[in-house]
Order: structure tokens, then sequence, then C-alpha cells
């Protein structure tokens, strides 16, 4: 490999890796933005629960229980970015908690195996090798 093949070679990589960097980096602003509107539910709560107590409301537990599923469906959407965040960086979480490279068939520290992947079709096949489609394929 020349000298000119292994820095294009280390500027794809880089690129790359910055790539990861800036997705991480966006998920992980998306999910400090719903920690932030639990706090403010969670807030809420205390405020509609105080304000109950001093107007002696009877309606609490359905506006409390509104408040409680808007925070449930935060910790939903935060999973879902983690997920991603996973994804991006190529990793996957064992059932014991040790975070994997995504191609990892056993885990180091449990030893649990995890499933292959089915493969993936070839993206990069010419055209040709799979058929034209055309009425003479037919004959």
């Amino acid at each position: 490999m020349s000298f000119f093949e292994k820095m294009k070679e280390g500027a794809a990589k880089a690129a790359e890796k910055a790539k990861e960097t800036v997705e991480v980096t966006r998920l992980n602003a998306q999910i400090g933005a719903k920690k932030k509107e639990i706090e403010k539910l969670q807030q809420n709560i205390g405020e509609l629960v105080y304000q109950s107590y001093l107007s002696k409301d009877a309606d609490l537990e359905s506006r409390t229980v509104s408040l409680c599923m808007q925070i449930a469906d935060r910790y939903q959407d935060i999973a879902a970015l983690e997920l991603k965040i996973k994804e991006v960086k190529n990793e996957k979480v064992c059932v014991c908690g040790a975070e994997l490279a995504a191609d990892i068939r056993f885990c180091p520290s449990c030893g649990h195996q995890f499933e292959p992947k089915p493969a993936e079709p070839d993206k990069t096949a010419p055209v040709s090798a799979l058929g034209s489609g055309k009425a003479e394929d037919d004959q």
C-alpha cells in the first residue's frame, strides 16, 4: 500500500469518526432536552399536588396520572435515543450490562451467546448480475 493510499484511508476513517461524533453529540443533546422536560413535569406534579392540597381538589389523581404518563413517554424516548447512540457507535449491550462491539458473538464478561445477524444483500452488485428484467430473460 502506497503512502498516498494510507493517507486516503486514514482520512476516510477520520471523516467517519467525525460523522459518528457529530451524530452522538446530536443524540445526547436530545437526551438532555428530554431530561429537562422530565424535570419540568416533575415540578408540575409537585405544584399540582400542593395546590390541590390547599384547595381540597378532588380531581388530583387524574391530572397527576396524566403528567406521570408524559414522564413515562419521555423515558421511553430517552431509551430509544440511547439505542440509536449504540447503533451509531456500532455497539450492543449484553444481558449482563456490558457494552460490546456489535460484531461480538460471545460476551467476554458472562459468556452470553448472541444470535448472528442475517447477512445483508450486497448493494454494490452490478445490475446485470441480478437480471435485466426484460422479456428475453423469460425465454
